[in-house]
């Protein structure tokens, strides 16, 4: 059983708030795959429109595909299905950020990989002051 802390915690997704209030007379303009909603409404001071997204999950900003991230800094002007060429057949799909999970990534001399560095190959000379 679980508890509903959505209504008090914004870590967790968008408070009630949010939706209720915040997105007022704000335009939905699209979806990406991770199921982040994204929103457009208002201005800002500079007269650039105000652009919101909503997590599915989790907030975390790595959780934003590039091609948004893109349009929420107002470096395309258009939602990305639009404004974007369609992706090439070997780029691969953005992931968030695997810090602190089971699939970080780990370099030979980690504690979790035996913590066993390469042997120095020789081909260092420490820097000294006067040399």
């Amino acid at each position: 059983m679980g508890i509903n802390l959505n209504p008090l915690t914004w870590w967790t997704g968008a408070t009630w708030g949010t939706w209720f209030y915040g997105l007022r007379d704000k335009v939905r303009v699209g979806g990406d795959s991770l199921g982040n909603v994204y929103y457009e409404g208002g201005r800002d001071t500079a007269g650039n429109p105000r652009r919101w997204v909503i997590y599915n999950g989790s907030n975390d900003a790595s959780r934003v595909p590039p091609e948004w991230f893109g349009w929420l800094h107002h470096q395309i002007a258009d939602v990305p299905e639009r404004a974007l060429p369609m992706p090439r057949p070997w780029q691969k799909s953005a992931m968030a950020n695997m810090t602190g999970t089971a699939d970080a990534y780990r370099p030979s001399g980690a504690l979790e990989m035996g913590g066993k560095r390469a042997a120095a190959t020789g081909d260092y000379e420490a820097w000294t002051p006067e040399g």
